[in-house]
């Protein structure tokens, strides 16, 4: 019903099928890198011919209702943004997870990051997806000159985990604050060479981002 009144009756759409299948594409890859010329070389191969311009304009359609949200790529030296490979995040995750069935170890890390994007948003924050070399960074949180730099993960279940989201983080070269969210509350509060481990629940909880304890 919400795609309908608030997307297809909206902008005119006229192609509802593929409307609900690029949907259910964006729940699938919540948080992954996107490419609408990728999708539309993948469906060509399924013999459906859908241009990449369509694509867009869905896609625009479906921010423009708040259904979704756009979040470009930043490098982290300079903030120069990245017009391709973009990531999408569900405005409500009850949507998300009424279009496919909730997986718990497939999906929960993808929620949780869905979660930290959502709230930053929400607190004001111009977020955008960090690239720092051949690293990725969760989110840059940027709002008044102030900048935060997060990673999320659902748990640190090995020292391999611990060093890939502590490692790119360590590897940004500036002072602002960085934070591990995870959601273990055992470890939340823990500093690791400056950065923080906060649980989800504190993080989300914090109305000062940048000086959350």
């Amino acid at each position: 019903t919400i795609l309908l009144k608030d997307v297809v009756a909206r902008e005119s759409i006229r192609n509802v099928s593929f409307l609900e299948n690029l949907v259910a594409y964006l729940v699938d890859n919540t948080g992954s890198l996107f490419s609408a010329q990728n999708i539309s070389k993948y469906l060509k191969s399924q013999q459906i011919n859908i241009p990449t311009q369509t694509i867009l304009n869905y896609l625009r359609a479906l921010c423009n209702s708040y259904f979704v949200y756009k979040i470009q790529r930043a490098d982290v030296q300079g903030m120069k943004i990245f017009e391709i490979g973009e990531k999408y995040y569900f405005e409500d995750l009850g949507l998300h997870n009424a279009i496919r069935h909730f997986d718990f170890r497939k999906d929960i890390n993808k929620l949780i990051e869905n979660a930290v994007c959502i709230d930053l948003l929400r607190y004001g924050y111009e977020v955008h997806v960090g690239k720092n070399g051949n690293k990725e960074i969760d989110f840059i949180a940027s709002k008044n000159d102030h900048r935060i730099y997060i990673q999320v993960a659902y748990m640190l279940s090995d020292e391999v985990t611990a060093q890939r989201e502590f490692g790119n983080l360590l590897e940004v070269p500036d002072n602002y604050p960085k934070y591990l969210v995870t959601m273990d509350e055992m470890q939340s509060g823990g500093n690791y060479q400056g950065i923080k481990q906060i649980s989800m629940r504190d993080f989300l909880l914090a109305e000062d981002k940048e000086n959350i304890r």
